[in-house]
């Protein structure tokens, strides 16, 4: 394939980043999918629901794609649909984890999950391994599973699982605490309300059964995610301040660690982070080769919407993730 047909062309009838971000949440069709949920026990008492999608004719050297969402995601999240059915498409089996709060059942342990937290995703890989240890794995993650997915790369470094051949990460928000301050500046503080209100609810239902869990005082006084993660996500994590915890999750710093060819995908324009965090991927990308990056001018967040014609849209994101998986394999 040409270069020039990895070239995205953003869509003529949705334009601007807010446009692109805000497609596939409202506009997008979420076609069915055919999986099936499995209930995993954790080492702490508590669970991990994973959707299973099956790929009853897979040949033996076909992939399984395990997948991670994205903040206050779920199997209905519209780039869920987009990616296995991708994979289907491919002849891939593929697994999306859900994380702790974010199924239908609120999790049992106290904690929730957060953008660090990486052994939850370790303990599934490793279900997953074991379950066809000659199968190759390919991961994908979105915005915080994305930065999930490279941080745990990048703590892997050379000694990631083997069965891990390569990996794609889509609007990621590399420095968690730059994103956290800028999607609460101007238009973009519509996501920042948005996100707040489904974490607060979340987080008064886990008060109730652990009261002593965080200061409800500090939670109600949270008016940004920035306020959130200082009064709720970080104490509950062991983490000092909200500040402790981006600098400690924030894959950036993990990003030059990473040995398994990974490929991240951005737009400039995304709203959830400044383009200047991405200036500094790059620059750590050029000295790591396992680390291929595209950077293209539009496409928001999670969007990626192309076609000439508003009535046959693509969607190149998961496309081209697909395409980088399946061609480094």
């Amino acid at each position: 394939m040409s270069r020039s047909e990895y070239t995205y062309r953003p869509a003529w009838w949705v334009p601007g980043g807010h446009a692109q971000t805000l497609w596939g949440k409202f506009l997008r069709p979420r076609p069915p999918l055919a999986t099936r949920v499995e209930r995993w026990e954790t080492p702490d008492g508590d669970f991990l629901d994973v959707h299973r999608l099956d790929a009853p004719n897979a040949t033996h050297d076909a992939p399984r794609l395990f997948f991670l969402h994205g903040l206050e995601g779920t199997i209905r999240s519209h780039y869920v649909a987009g990616f296995f059915a991708e994979a289907q498409r491919r002849g891939w089996a593929a697994d999306l984890m859900i994380f702790r709060g974010c199924g239908d059942e609120p999790n049992r342990a106290p904690r929730f999950y957060h953008s660090g937290e990486t052994t939850d995703l370790a303990f599934a890989l490793d279900r997953v391994i074991a379950e066809s240890p000659e199968r190759p794995i390919v991961l994908a993650g979105v915005s915080l599973g994305g930065n999930v997915m490279l941080k745990f790369l990048g703590e892997r470094g050379a000694g990631a699982p083997p069965q891990i051949r390569a990996a794609a990460a889509i609007s990621v928000p590399f420095d968690l605490e730059r994103g956290a301050r800028h999607i609460s500046t101007g238009f973009s503080r519509i996501y920042d309300r948005h996100f707040l209100r489904s974490l607060r609810e979340k987080a008064l239902a886990k008060l109730q059964r652990y009261p002593e869990l965080f200061d409800p005082a500090a939670l109600e006084r949270a008016h940004s995610i920035y306020e959130f993660d200082d009064a709720v996500t970080a104490p509950v994590h062991g983490f000092a301040d909200a500040h402790d915890y981006y600098v400690r999750s924030s894959s950036l710093r993990f990003l030059s660690a990473i040995r398994v060819p990974t490929f991240l995908l951005s737009a400039i324009d995304d709203p959830f982070l400044p383009s200047d965090v991405l200036d500094e991927v790059r620059t750590i990308a050029a000295s790591n080769p396992s680390l291929s990056v595209e950077f293209t001018k539009r496409g928001g967040h999670v969007g990626f919407v192309s076609g000439r014609i508003p009535w046959r849209p693509f969607y190149y994101a998961e496309w081209r993730a697909c395409e980088y998986l399946q061609r480094t394999l």
